[in-house]
């Protein structure tokens, strides 16, 4: 049998994380192996616990979610952990820059638990949890105050369809409406994809996001 994925929950609200941690570990195939309320014993037992996701609050004490995010996810961590940052629409200016620590995605705090699991198991796989929704609501506000200042399109390895596809990622769009709007397989725009990440040295579509609003290839 495969091993049930493990979760570290890290909420500074009591009630919150016992909900969360009661519905976890009511499945059979994940498992809370730890939870903590705030960013820095987060950090500490992920060391030692080895989760293979971390549920990651971001307003806490003592240290703060996107610092912590950027502890255990963000570029050159020797084993990165996964983090799936859980956050209120009324903190939404902090989303872009957990998003930019490493996170692999995030969910709403009132998400129902069906779609609370389906981001653990998702980002387990290495995958990114970017609801397209949300993704157009949240990066697309804070669009002009994450505009580059610096030439964008110049020096880019990709060629012009992948900077299409890209664009469309960081509009918030899903592989099968990629696929719709310009007429493609899902099948292709998984390549195209998979290139996008390659050639530009990222890890998943949350990193392909930011890059695309750091770079001001999306208007």
């Amino acid at each position: 049998m495969t091993a049930p994925i493990r979760v570290l929950v890290c909420d500074d609200q009591v009630l919150v994380r016992t909900g969360l941690v009661t519905i976890i570990d009511a499945q059979p195939d994940l498992e809370v192996v730890g939870e903590c309320g705030d960013g820095q014993t987060a950090v500490d037992l992920a060391g030692t616990l080895r989760p293979d996701v971390v549920l990651m609050d971001l307003r806490m004490p003592v240290l703060d979610g996107i610092e912590a995010t950027r502890l255990l996810a963000g570029a050159g961590i020797a084993q990165p952990a996964k983090v799936l940052v859980v956050t209120t629409f009324n903190l939404d200016e902090y989303v872009y820059q957990a998003l930019r620590s490493g996170a692999s995605g995030f969910l709403l705090k009132d998400a129902p638990p069906a779609q609370l699991l389906h981001g653990i198991r998702t980002v387990a796989t290495g995958a990114a949890l970017l609801d397209p929704e949300v993704t157009r609501q949240l990066v697309g506000r804070y669009a002009s105050r994450i505009r580059p200042t610096e030439d964008t399109t110049q020096d880019t390895p990709l060629t012009p369809r992948e900077l299409e596809v890209l664009r469309l990622i960081a509009d918030g769009l899903a592989n099968r409406e990629i696929a719709a709007t310009l007429s493609i397989s899902q099948e292709t725009v998984k390549t195209f994809v998979s290139r996008i990440l390659t050639k530009l040295d990222l890890r998943d579509r949350v990193q392909a996001v930011v890059y695309a609003y750091r770079r001001g290839l999306v208007t």
